[in-house]
Formats: C-alpha cells, sequence, structure tokens
C-alpha cells in the first residue's frame, strides 16, 4: 500500500454537493465526510422530522464510503454526530447505539463525539463523519 492520497467515491452513498470528495484515503487511513440522511440515487433528503430514521440513514451512506474505501465498518476508529437539538440525543443513541453494534463484530465500538449545532440543510437534523483505519 502506498501513501498516495486517493479519493473514495461509491454510488452507495450521495455525491458530494459541494467541493469535496466522498471519503479520501491515504496509506491506512480513511476520512469520510461529513454525511446527511440522503439517498444515494435520488439526492432527496429522507425522514423529515424523524432523527432516529436519519441516523441510520446516515450511518448507512458512511459505511458505503468505507467500504468503497476498501475497509469495513469495523475499521471505523472514530465517529462525529453533529445535531441541531440537544432533545434529539435520546433518539439519535438509541438508533446510533443498534447501527453501530449490529456493524462492528469486534464489540470494539468507535470512539464518538457529538457535538449540537447548526446545519447545511433545514431538513438535517443529523450529519455524521468518520475515521477509519485498515
Amino acid at each position: 500500500m502506498t501513501d498516495v492520497k486517493t479519493r473514495v467515491s461509491t454510488t452507495g452513498a450521495p455525491a458530494p454537493a459541494h467541493t469535496f470528495s466522498q471519503g479520501v484515503r491515504k496509506g491506512p487511513i480513511v476520512q469520510v465526510s461529513g454525511q446527511g440522511p440522503v439517498d444515494p440515487i435520488s439526492g432527496e433528503y429522507l425522514h423529515a422530522g424523524d432523527v432516529a430514521a436519519q441516523t441510520l440513514r446516515t450511518l448507512e451512506n458512511v459505511k458505503a464510503i468505507v467500504e468503497a474505501s476498501g475497509a469495513t465498518f469495523d475499521d471505523v476508529v472514530m465517529l462525529r454526530v453533529y445535531l441541531t437539538t440537544r432533545d434529539d440525543f435520546a433518539l439519535m443513541n438509541e438508533a446510533y447505539g443498534e447501527f453501530v453494534s449490529a456493524h462492528t463484530p469486534s464489540g470494539v465500538l468507535p470512539s464518538r463525539t457529538t457535538v449540537f449545532t447548526g446545519l447545511p440543510r433545514a431538513e438535517m437534523l443529523v450529519e455524521i463523519d468518520g475515521l477509519a483505519v485498515v
């Protein structure tokens, strides 16, 4: 494996809406750009008002990019979750926990940071980015 920086791209996650890559791999490091609850085929934002469903769709997008890099979701070492309101934390956390546990067969769950902030689109209740090491 060389240390050349390469773009990670997949049709299994939404195309970037701006001037960035879905993910970048350099050597064993994979950085996934922030993903939202977007259908990769239609480009539509899904599950208006339902943070649990948005969390699951967002994590599916992160997983698709991680896998397109040659890694697995079990290689994820860090996830950062951005929420628009503290009121959604419990529902997000429950959906997040179910997804991450189901896709981490090693049982070593990724580290996580959760931040409450504004997001680029009003319909987005959650955004998640990730870091994997292959």
